[in-house]
């Protein structure tokens, strides 16, 4: 199996995944106590206005009929009509998703760049002064969840000593750069406006290091595991017998097939940060999908919920194929059994 047939393999396999968490979302959205009709129009509305929406909804169908109906929807695009904003679900992704893929953009440099560090200079000096702080601060970061993180640099850095902003994208007043990407930092440069910039990366900085810390512990325990077993391996003393220098030793002989379980933890945590932005989002106001998502759920949107889960199950589809490719990079081993399938 060559590298396109197994590209082309996962991407059927995760179409198949993907109708199965339409399945499973579509139902569990279906069978929530509350008339999602009633809700929209709320507690005064007519009856025979509710029995109209709940018509134009489909849902005095019975509930295979009414996955027929969505499914052939989206097939043309259309993932229906959210009853909160009133407006196509798929336009309301597209307005918020840049918000979101931002923030774990913002959050992805950060972890990952800073976990490989913390990582590789742990696992070279193990037991050391330095890997025990890493190790002792990695356990307190996976111990405490991203949420726990949000509140708390929410009133340290945001109400006692007022570092940073705790709300939206921008200061009120600010004017937001034509939108060409939909991500602030990168159409305000474009736009050249530097002070949209500094402003938007600061009200940044407190959800996207509440989004990467329990990640980046995770994330920097593994690599350091992974260092410490692999330099013991015959390969890296083979290396050293031979006088190659330690910093050639350690970025071409030792940092890949460490980095080979990060990445692959890496990928997971990166997809899950499109679900776990949802509380820091809500926590910092900020108009995301995470928000809007959470704002779904609790008006029992249905059309909007199984819009968001879908997105996010496409998010993970695409990081494992994307795990997979790089892990046979990193590996030669993997790449030559793909090369010569």
């Amino acid at each position: 199996m060559n590298i396109k047939k197994y590209v082309a393999y996962r991407l059927l396999s995760s179409f198949f995944v993907l109708f199965g968490l339409s399945l499973l979302i579509f139902s569990l959205s279906r069978l929530v106590p509350g008339d999602p009709a009633r809700l929209a129009l709320g507690p005064m509305a007519p009856q025979w206005a509710v029995d109209k929406l709940r018509a134009q909804l489909h849902l005095d169908e019975p509930i295979y009929i009414q996955y027929i109906y969505w499914v052939t929807n989206v097939f043309r695009g259309n993932l229906g009509q959210s009853l909160v904003t009133r407006r196509g679900v798929f336009s309301d992704i597209v307005e918020f998703f840049p918000a979101t893929f931002e923030l774990v953009i913002f959050s992805v440099i950060l972890s990952t760049s800073l976990a490989i560090l913390l990582g590789v200079t742990s696992g070279k000096y193990a037991n050391s002064l330095w890997d025990n702080i890493v190790r002792i601060t990695s356990y307190v970061g996976i111990a405490i969840p991203s949420f726990v993180w949000a509140i708390m640099s929410v009133f340290i850095f945001g109400y006692l000593l007022r570092w940073f902003p705790t709300l939206g994208r921008l200061s009120s007043g600010a004017l937001m750069p034509p939108k060409v990407t939909g991500l602030l930092l990168i159409d305000s440069l474009i736009a050249g406006k530097l002070d949209v910039f500094r402003d938007a990366f600061y009200h940044m900085i407190l959800p996207g290091t509440s989004l990467v810390i329990s990640r980046l512990a995770q994330e920097a325990r593994i690599t350091r595991a992974s260092v410490v077993e692999n330099l013991h391996k015959d390969y890296i003393m083979a290396a050293r017998s031979f006088g190659i220098p330690e910093r050639t030793i350690t970025l071409k002989y030792l940092l890949k097939p460490s980095l080979i379980p990060t990445v692959a933890v890496m990928g997971m945590d990166i997809a899950g940060s499109m679900g776990g932005s949802f509380i820091v989002e809500t926590i910092f106001n900020w108009p995301g999908l995470g928000r809007y998502g959470m704002s779904a759920m609790l008006s029992n949107d249905i059309n909007a919920i199984v819009g968001v889960v879908m997105l996010i199950g496409v998010f993970f589809a695409f990081m494992n194929i994307l795990v997979d490719l790089i892990t046979a990079y990193l590996d030669p081993r993997i790449m030559m059994k793909l090369r010569s399938g």
